[in-house]
């Protein structure tokens, strides 16, 4: 889409053009799917003004991006006399919509993250016994993603029973939510290695690990390692196409 067409859109939407323009606008709405659509994302994008730019390096390139749009579009008023006529506010409104439909499409084809998939299910971890109170206290808190705590309180329990495969995978989790990569790995990568029902999982979460690590490369191999009978193959092949 033409940077000018936003310029168009701003006017439009501000009853600046002539009744001819405006004629000749509506016309191009109705015939061009192109034009309509972009006009609808614009109108939809209007209010983005009203916002500051939280991102320092969004900021910049909004400034850029105003910079040039305004230079070339005044440069053409300059040299055409068919240039619709604008005021320099309608430039400003153009070019950060502009950008902002740069920045969402950027978004929509940029890496994946961690937090894309980090959506836990809620645990119900079995009693056993004397380990009752640890268990339910070790449950809570990972439910309710205090991850610090539930990682204290696992550690406490694979002491009593470091066969534990399902404590063992729930503190890895909380190690990787706690950032704590080098211990989080190690524990997926030997729960990768034994024949638990845990164990697509552990190799699951290892590649999560090196997705939160921006270490896209490994996470790549180890996904490429989850067998189809895995509960999470079909996030595995999405994550695959995105990293590929």
């Amino acid at each position: 889409m033409d940077d000018q067409n936003y310029i168009v859109f701003e006017s439009y939407l501000s009853k600046e053009l002539s009744p001819d323009e405006v004629t000749a606008f509506e016309l191009r709405l109705k015939n061009e799917s192109d034009f309509n659509q972009a006009f609808n994302t614009y109108k939809e994008l209007s209010s983005f003004l009203e916002h500051k730019f939280e991102d320092e390096s969004a900021s910049t390139a909004f400034q850029n991006n105003l910079k040039t749009i305004s230079n070339t579009y005044f440069e053409k008023q300059e040299t055409s006399k068919k240039v619709m006529r604008f005021k320099p506010w309608q430039y400003a409104m153009a070019a950060s919509i502009a950008l902002l439909i740069g920045i969402v499409t950027f978004n929509n084809f940029s890496n994946p993250t961690f937090n894309d998939y980090n959506n836990y299910k809620t645990i119900s971890l079995t009693v056993r016994g004397a380990e009752e109170v640890l268990l339910k206290e070790a449950e809570n808190a990972f439910n309710n993603k205090d991850f610090a705590k539930a990682e204290a309180v696992f550690e406490q329990l694979l002491v009593k029973n470091d066969s534990n495969n399902e404590l063992q995978l729930y503190r890895g989790i909380s190690l990787l939510e706690l950032d704590k990569f080098d211990e989080a790995d190690s524990m997926f990568g030997k729960l990768s290695k034994t024949p638990s029902v845990y164990k697509n999982k552990a190799i699951w979460y290892l590649a999560l690990s090196k997705l939160k690590q921006k270490n896209y490369d490994a996470c790549l191999d180890v996904l490429k390692t989850i067998p189809e009978d895995a509960d999470e193959y079909k996030q595995v092949q999405k994550l695959i196409k995105k990293l590929d």
